[in-house]
């Protein structure tokens, strides 16, 4: 079955700083903020959460189904990810924005200072209408919202989970409601849209959802704005995890709190959609009914992958090596 991912279809823009830019900011001196950092390695990639997980699943054997928006650049992103084999039948395409775009600075320490332009994005809708009207889905099309778009209800029997991850803060919630409605398993990834979400909006989203995922910052920066512990999120969902990069991934659930530790990469050469591959493989595991454990080791094996390149989508994907690799981090087998 396949696996319904909502969330930004982007360029990337990826730069490396040789320092450390806790160095360069002052606590003190935040109120009068102005600082520059030399970065001599700069490379264009594609990115976006949304396609991210769409195509490090697809590499695993899933069968992704993207939901997005992409503007007068994407079409090019859109035939290399139908050449991939991810379904772009309700990716919208927008002639009066460019697709959203991401720069991402990181420095010697691994820490990140990202900006996120939303492009096409911001102007996207979510796929509930008559299929029979004009789409802005088709290529060529004008991107106008009163167009009638691909109903995604008639591919709801076939899918067996979704995620909804950052994007358009209005379509976020438009989705979780849609899953819900639908009836359909939702993991809930909020990610750097936490902040641009009402509290009422990220609780009602938690209460909908399976599952939560959010990496350590992400975590408390929800806690805070939710007021809600673990235990509080656990009252209605089944599982929260929170990925803690090197230190692995703590998967808290009904039976309490259980730290994976992460996979160990051959190198580290940018951190840069990490995150990404692990939702991919979660997601995967999910998807066969895998228990929660093998579901994160997984998704930790495929981390320590992408974090080996530059950009977040790889290449090619020897499955087996990624069996391997899990088997050598935990000295289980995990499922086929």
């Amino acid at each position: 079955m396949r696996i319904l991912i909502t969330g930004s279809i982007a360029y990337d823009l990826l730069l490396s700083y040789e320092g450390s830019f806790a160095d360069a900011l002052k606590q003190k001196s935040m109120d009068r903020l102005s600082v520059s950092f030399f970065a001599p390695y700069l490379e264009r990639h594609h990115g976006g959460t949304g396609s991210n997980v769409a195509w490090n699943l697809r590499l695993l054997g899933g069968e992704p189904l993207l939901v997005g928006t992409v503007g007068t650049d994407g079409g090019s992103y859109c035939a290399l990810m139908e050449e991939r084999g991810i379904d772009i039948s309700h990716i919208e395409r927008r002639k009066d924005s460019i697709t959203a775009t991401a720069i991402i600075g990181t420095d010697n320490g691994e820490r990140q200072i990202a900006f996120f332009h939303p492009g096409a994005d911001a102007l996207g809708s979510w796929p509930t209408f008559a299929a029979e009207e004009a789409s802005p889905f088709a290529p060529g099309a004008t991107g106008d919202k009163s167009a009638g778009r691909p109903d995604l209800s008639e591919d709801r029997d076939d899918i067996a989970w979704a995620i909804v991850g950052a994007r358009n803060p209005v379509l976020m919630m438009e989705a979780v409601r849609w899953c819900s409605k639908a009836g359909l398993p939702l993991l809930f990834d909020p990610a750097q849209q936490i902040i641009a979400l009402s509290t009422d909006e990220l609780r009602s989203a938690i209460s909908l959802s399976r599952g939560v995922i959010c990496n350590e910052y992400e975590w408390s920066v929800l806690s805070e704005r939710t007021g809600m512990q673990a235990k509080d999120v656990l009252k209605t969902a089944e599982f929260l995890i929170v990925t803690l990069g090197d230190k692995g991934v703590a998967l808290h659930s009904k039976k309490g709190i259980e730290n994976i530790p992460a996979c160990t990469a051959d190198q580290v050469v940018n951190p840069t959609g990490a995150g990404d591959a692990f939702r991919a493989g979660l997601l995967f595991g999910l998807e066969k009914k895998w228990n929660l454990t093998d579901c994160c080791r997984l998704g930790a094996a495929m981390g320590s992958k992408v974090v080996e390149i530059e950009g977040t989508l790889l290449e090619d994907l020897d499955v087996e090596e990624v069996w391997e690799r899990a088997r050598n981090a935990y000295g289980d087998v995990l499922p086929k």
